[in-house]
């Protein structure tokens, strides 16, 4: 993997950029601080045209419903045109391609932003990197998988439902396997032992 000296970190604020991405079988302009006051799953993958990446890209959006409800937007990023994104959104699902998607697809010829996020490969291809942003543009999340297996969109939906829970309740943190619904543990000595008493 090429070093990226400015490693970014959980916690800190997501790099911004500004790309051409595919949306709706149209280019557009997008930046990443157009999706502040939102959450934002990016979702880094190799290449366009392979055989792990449509199965990930396509299950995120068939789920894309279950984001939005809990106020997230999606982008798809890899190093590929967005000539040829746009050519892998028009190859239907049957022979490998995306069809319609209900999230954009951003092109990043140049590597500046896989090289920002530090999942760009010394070969020149993005690994696997999933990242979730908060709504005030800090990373909550951060998870990159190599290059021959791909993530989890329900992993991904339960990590987004946690970061909600403990911003919206700041006292409180979720243990281990945590769904919703499920008790948390009250971030002090005294009151974190009403959790483990119950377990």
């Amino acid at each position: 993997m090429i070093p990226n000296n400015n490693c970014i970190r959980v916690g800190q604020n997501a790099p911004d950029f500004s790309a051409t991405a595919v949306y709706d079988q149209e280019f557009k302009k997008i930046k990443l601080s157009d999706y502040f006051g939102k959450y934002l799953i990016l979702l880094f993958y190799p290449l366009d045209f392979t055989f792990v990446c449509p199965t990930e890209i396509t299950a995120f959006s068939d789920s894309y419903t279950e984001f939005q409800a809990l106020d997230a937007e999606i982008l798809g990023i890899s190093v590929d045109s967005e000539y040829s994104h746009l050519a892998w959104l028009q190859a239907d699902r049957e022979s490998g391609g995306l069809g319609d998607l209900n999230y954009p697809l951003v092109s990043d010829l140049t590597k500046e932003i896989s090289l920002s996020y530090n999942v760009l490969t010394e070969a020149g291809t993005s690994l696997r990197g999933l990242f979730i942003v908060d709504r005030h543009g800090i990373i909550q999340h951060a998870l990159i998988n190599n290059l021959d297996f791909g993530r989890s969109v329900d992993e991904t939906l339960r990590i987004l439902k946690a970061i909600r829970y403990v911003q919206e309740h700041p006292d409180e943190v979720c243990p281990a396997n945590w769904q919703p619904g499920n008790l948390t543990i009250i971030s002090k000595p005294k009151e974190s032992k009403d959790y483990f008493r119950s377990i």
